[in-house]
C-alpha cells in the first residue's frame, strides 16, 4: 500500500515540474537577458549607434553619448546645473573595440581634439532586453540604451 501511495506521489511530482518547466525556463531565459549571459549578440551591428546614459542628481542632471562609428568612438558629457540652468559639456574621442563575448571597450584620449594625461575607459557589455539594445557598464553596472530603441518607445508611448 505505500509502495502504491509512494508511486502516485513521484508520478504526480514528475508531471507537476512538467508542467512547471515552460514557467520556470522562461523566469530563466528573462534572469540570463537581464544579466546580458548567453545572448548571441555577435551578428547585431553597433556602427553608428549612438547610446545614450542621463543620471539625474539633487543639484544638477548628467547627460551622457556614446557614438561609436566604425573603431571611433566619440564620448559627450553634458552637465545641467539647477540652480543656474546653464549647461557645459566635454567631448572626448578615441577608439573603440569589440570581442566576440559582446565586451566593447572604449578608450577616449583625445578632449576637444586635445591629448589628455589620463584617457576615459569604459567597458561595456553589450546586450538585449525585450528587442532594446543596451550598453552595461561592467564597473558600475550604469545601462546605456539605444537611442532609436528610446526614440520608439517615446513613439510607442505616445500612441
Amino acid at each position: 500500500m505505500k509502495k502504491i501511495f509512494i508511486g502516485i506521489f513521484l508520478l504526480g511530482s514528475i508531471l507537476g515540474f512538467k508542467a512547471q518547466y515552460s514557467t520556470l525556463n522562461n523566469i530563466l531565459t528573462r534572469l540570463e537577458e537581464r544579466k546580458g549571459v548567453n545572448q548571441n549578440l555577435e551578428s547585431v551591428n553597433i556602427d553608428n549607434k549612438k547610446f545614450v546614459f542621463i543620471k539625474d542628481l539633487t543639484d544638477h542632471t548628467e547627460r551622457n553619448f556614446i557614438v561609436i562609428k566604425g573603431e571611433k568612438a566619440t564620448y559627450v558629457e553634458i552637465f545641467d546645473d539647477k540652480a543656474t540652468g546653464e549647461s557645459t559639456s566635454n567631448v572626448f574621442s578615441g577608439d573603440v573595440v569589440r570581442s566576440r563575448k559582446n565586451i566593447i571597450s572604449l578608450r577616449a584620449d583625445l578632449l576637444e581634439n586635445k591629448k589628455v594625461p589620463i584617457p576615459v575607459t569604459k567597458t561595456l557589455l553589450l546586450t538585449r532586453q525585450d528587442g532594446i539594445l543596451y550598453l552595461i557598464d561592467v564597473n558600475n553596472k550604469d545601462r546605456w540604451i539605444d537611442e532609436e530603441s528610446l526614440s520608439k518607445a517615446k513613439i510607442k508611448a505616445k500612441k
